[in-house]
């Protein structure tokens, strides 16, 4: 998995095949070793990426690819993802909104209660440019002490002649499809197989 985060998805995963993730983050891959102890987990940028060996499906989800600035980064980041992939290969990727789909200057909240920890997360969304610019406030609250968070993220916002530029320089067979996962879509690209 390319930008695996704290491994969410490789946890799922690994009960069924055998997994690798990477991810830029040192601190988010620690959380992410924490939880799958027995997983291969390795630091690396997608856009230069190379691990020295190949796979059967390599996966970019939760609109990872959102985080290559810029069409050039995004087009690198996906020939290194595919030159990780086995003859007849699948590359997953699920993109992020496109500028059209992106609605800034909004707000949004999610709130979970249990007995002894409180979190309350509230987003707002900005653009700039062709970046969607997110900002997570967090309040974590115990009966101890409440504290506050800030992380900003952003993400590009490609079209998709731009998804479909990206996978067919890799080399790779096009297919997609419009609901996904959770309504953002799916890209894959096909990696022929030996002998086509």
């Amino acid at each position: 998995e390319a930008a695996c985060g704290t491994g969410r998805y490789l946890e799922h995963l690994q009960s069924r095949f055998e997994v690798e993730g990477f991810d830029i983050s040192p601190t988010i891959l620690a959380a992410a070793r924490e939880r799958l102890p027995d997983v291969p987990l390795h630091e690396a940028d997608f856009t230069s990426v190379d691990l020295g060996r190949t796979f059967d499906v390599v996966v970019c989800l939760f609109s990872s690819i959102g985080y290559a600035r810029g069409v050039r980064a995004q087009s690198r980041a996906v020939r290194r993802l595919a030159a990780h992939l086995t003859p007849g290969g699948i590359l997953v990727i699920e993109p992020w909104f496109s500028a059209e789909e992106y609605h800034s200057d909004t707000v949004h909240s999610t709130i979970s209660q249990g007995d002894e920890l409180h979190v309350a997360r509230m987003v707002t969304s900005k653009r700039r440019g062709r970046a969607s610019v997110l900002d997570l406030h967090h309040l974590v609250g115990t009966r101890h002490a409440t504290r506050h968070f800030l992380e900003r993220h952003e993400l590009w916002m490609f079209t998709s002649d731009e998804y479909r530029e990206a996978i067919e320089r890799a080399g790779l067979e096009i297919t997609y499809d419009a609901r996904g996962l959770i309504d953002r879509g799916l890209w894959f690209g096909r990696r022929a197989p030996t002998g086509r």
